[in-house]
């Protein structure tokens, strides 16, 4: 009997806390006990599919579903042409983007939780590149790839106000800027250091000049959206004390890229 009262204790005490994270969570989604993501799939290591094209993978994929499980949430993804990622969330097609620079002109428009992630910007190549660059003025004369509308395309604006001669090309996915890479079709690829370092972990590629850091990276939302992005900052806090972010780091990347932006949050 006392073995019975005790799990009938416990699973009363579980229900509670449970019924009280859904509870708590009620009417900030879109759709009530759903959390619906915004993503462009096609960007490796952050978001893509594996080899069956069904399956999804990668950082911003694991780290969306640890968030909605710690809120009580089901999860959604919506797969999102990059051009079109704002205008989903001001029109309400999901509750979050995730994989977001934060940049100043953007938080004029939209909510955004703290950054999860650093980045910054990068220089590839093919392995066999003849041309030594060993920083952006040495790209001179050669014809750049980028996503277009992205912090690549902003960096490569900047190096051409900058004096710096060369001849841009603007894809609709960074996979497509690879292709072409490795088919000869461009010179190199300006693009942040997340996806470089997965690329040239491949063989083919290398990265010959790499910035600072700085690029901060973090969940977009609709402007106004306070109470779900403070929810969101609560929950990330939470993942980062229960190991969840540096396991999902160390997975994807090898390193430790989360511990720097949660200095300030103690176990």
């Amino acid at each position: 009997m006392k073995n019975i009262l005790t799990y009938f204790i416990i699973i009363t005490s579980f229900l509670t806390v449970f019924t009280g994270c859904v509870k708590q969570n009620r009417g900030l989604t879109i759709t009530e006990g759903l959390l619906s993501v915004g993503v462009e799939i096609g960007y490796p290591p952050m978001e893509y599919y594996d080899s069956d094209g069904v399956t999804l993978l990668g950082f911003d994929i694991e780290l969306t579903k640890a968030l909605a499980d710690k809120l009580g949430l089901q999860v959604t993804y919506i797969d999102t042409a990059w051009e079109g990622i704002f205008a989903g969330l001001e029109t309400g097609k999901y509750d979050i983007a995730v994989n977001i620079t934060i940049l100043p002109e953007r938080q004029q428009k939209f909510n955004f939780t703290k950054p999860y992630i650093d980045s910054s910007m990068t220089i590839v190549v093919n392995k066999n590149f003849s041309h030594k660059i060993n920083q952006p003025q040495d790209i001179t004369g050669y014809k750049a790839a980028f996503q277009g509308d992205t912090t690549a395309q902003y960096f490569a604006e900047k190096l051409a106000e900058q004096g710096i001669s060369f001849f841009p090309f603007s894809y609709d996915k960074i996979i497509n800027c690879f292709d072409d890479l490795a088919l000869g079709r461009v010179d190199f690829i300006i693009v942040d250091n997340l996806v470089a370092s997965d690329y040239a972990a491949k063989a083919l590629f290398e990265i010959v000049w790499q910035g600072p850091s700085g690029e901060l990276i973090g969940i977009c939302l609709k402007k106004g959206n306070d109470a779900l992005t403070l929810t969101i900052n609560s929950a990330l806090d939470e993942l980062f004390k229960d190991g969840t972010l540096l396991k999902i780091s160390q997975k994807y990347f090898n390193r430790d890229l989360i511990s720097p932006l949660f200095s300030n949050i103690t176990n």
